[in-house]
């Protein structure tokens, strides 16, 4: 059951399976962003933390450690495990992700079904991972895969469960040990994780959570030369910083999943109910707090004035409030920051002469609510077409054909994801095959799956997480050749 006055059982930093205070004392506050209220304090890491964390994550990756003499049996029995434990508590992770985040608890308690399912499925990838046997003349050449070594993971704040499960699982699965840094805004659940790996078996070191801020946290880990692989997601900006990072100490590998701005193309031919709703959750889901959020819709001129119609309907209709109630559909946004940031481009979009068909405005003066907020006549030069504004504002663009969609569709800085609804086949495969983006869905979207790599073009990252590509992150590839005597 929901329980929106769970209490947080864990708020130090997890180093060496063990629960301990930051090194310089310091704490910070955690808000429940419905009510703008602090829920609780929790350890804020710094440099000396992660060193420690990683010192414990390198003793566990150690050949002769637990960890590495463990068969892959092993560790997909300790993964199964860890799963039965979510499985166990799952009521309260959702409860306290909802706390921390503010999404709806039925989407909170979505997300740790679907983590679970994500772990499950690398646990199943153990001993899975295969070299290759080489044609070489008079030698026998073969490859073997190894794990990387001790991983830095940062995590943002939007999916906090979700992507922790996206960032251990192939870690795990390898044998890899984990430092990880969870969004400053939403900790908790991470640290319920943490406990929860510990019951489950995991070795001393294996995998390691530090709470703290990204300008010392964060910068530790990118930074650490003992730290062979960071994997990251959340803003661009951030993005390059964490990139720049690795490459001035240890030229450590990195993966990014990044910032989105993803076309939804409807043609004539699609049925228009289904089109709305489709392209209504694929931008408003999430409070449209997602990387891969639908936030560009590209309507085909027969259809648009009707589309436009009931696009801002449905968004009038849309449930905004307390995410803990039953009917609740949209929750706060993160933050007062992002609140504000949301704010500005809605104002941005009415200055630039784009027409307000719903919302746009703050809702009362307590938490970060916003209503959801449609815009037509939105061009492609205009900020709210042009920047990530990861808020719950649906921008709606006319088109004509499709030579002209597939150049409008490629035509910003972002290749996260799109979306085309259409019943002719041929048009969704001539799309799918043109459009600039890592994930591309037809008549459906943000249909992610354990099973289905998930990454970018362009600025939207570097790499691919989820399926047998999100392995490839934590591994090495060693090529052993022997002459034959």
């Amino acid at each position: 059951m929901a329980n929106p006055n769970a209490q947080p059982k864990y708020t130090k930093l997890f180093i060496n399976n063990e629960f301990v205070d930051a090194a310089s004392g310091k704490t910070f506050a955690t808000h429940n962003p419905a009510t703008g209220k602090e829920i609780i304090q929790v350890a804020e890491g710094n440099k000396a933390d992660v060193d420690r964390a990683v010192a414990a994550a390198k003793k566990a990756f150690h050949r002769g450690s637990a960890w590495r003499q463990m068969s892959p049996l092993q560790r997909t029995n300790l993964m199964n495990k860890l799963c039965e434990l979510m499985e166990r508590d799952k009521q309260f992770l959702a409860s306290i992700e909802t706390q921390d985040n503010g999404k709806p608890f039925a989407e909170a308690l979505f997300d740790v079904t679907i983590s679970v399912m994500t772990l499950k499925y690398y646990a199943g990838w153990t001993d899975k991972f295969f070299g290759d046997t080489i044609p070489a003349g008079g030698f026998v050449a073969m490859t073997r895969k190894e794990p990387v070594g001790v991983v830095g993971q940062i995590i943002p704040w939007n999916y906090p469960l979700l992507m922790l499960a996206w960032k251990w699982g192939p870690a795990l699965a390898v044998g890899c040990t984990i430092v990880m840094k969870p969004a400053e805004q939403t900790p908790l659940t991470a640290l319920h994780m943490a406990a929860l790996a510990k019951e489950a078996g995991f070795p001393a070191g294996v995998i390691n959570v530090i709470n703290g801020f990204g300008p010392t946290a964060g910068a530790a880990i990118s930074e650490h030369p003992d730290i062979a692989k960071v994997a990251f997601t959340g803003s661009v900006d951030i993005g390059r910083i964490v990139m720049q990072a690795a490459a001035t100490t240890n030229l450590k590998r990195v993966s990014l999943e990044l910032g989105g701005k993803s076309p939804v193309v409807v043609f004539e031919d699609a049925d228009i109910d289904y089109a709305v709703e489709t392209a209504h959750e694929a931008l408003f889901s999430n409070h449209g707090q997602s990387c891969c959020a639908g936030s560009r819709t590209y309507v085909h001129e027969k259809i648009y004035d009707k589309f436009v119609e009931k696009a801002a309907a449905k968004a009038k209709a849309r449930t905004v409030g307390n995410p803990f109630e039953e009917n609740t559909l949209q929750g706060p946004q993160i933050d007062e920051e992002m609140m504000t940031k949301v704010l500005g481009y809605i104002e941005s979009g009415k200055q630039q002469g784009a027409k307000l068909q719903a919302g746009g405005k703050r809702i009362g003066n307590v938490g970060y609510f916003i209503e959801p907020t449609v815009f037509s006549d939105v061009k492609d030069d205009m900020r709210i077409a042009q920047e990530e504004i990861f808020g719950p504002v649906q921008s709606i663009f006319k088109f004509s054909s499709i030579e002209e969609i597939i150049e409008r569709a490629n035509s910003v800085q972002y290749g996260l994801a799109a979306g085309v609804i259409t019943n002719d086949i041929n048009k969704a495969m001539k799309f799918a095959n043109s459009v600039d983006a890592g994930s591309v869905w037809i008549n459906c979207y943000d249909a992610v799956l354990p099973q289905t790599p998930f990454g970018g073009y362009k600025h939207s990252g570097i790499g691919r997480e989820l399926g047998k590509d999100g392995l490839d992150n934590y591994l090495e590839t060693k090529t052993i050749t022997m002459k034959l005597l």
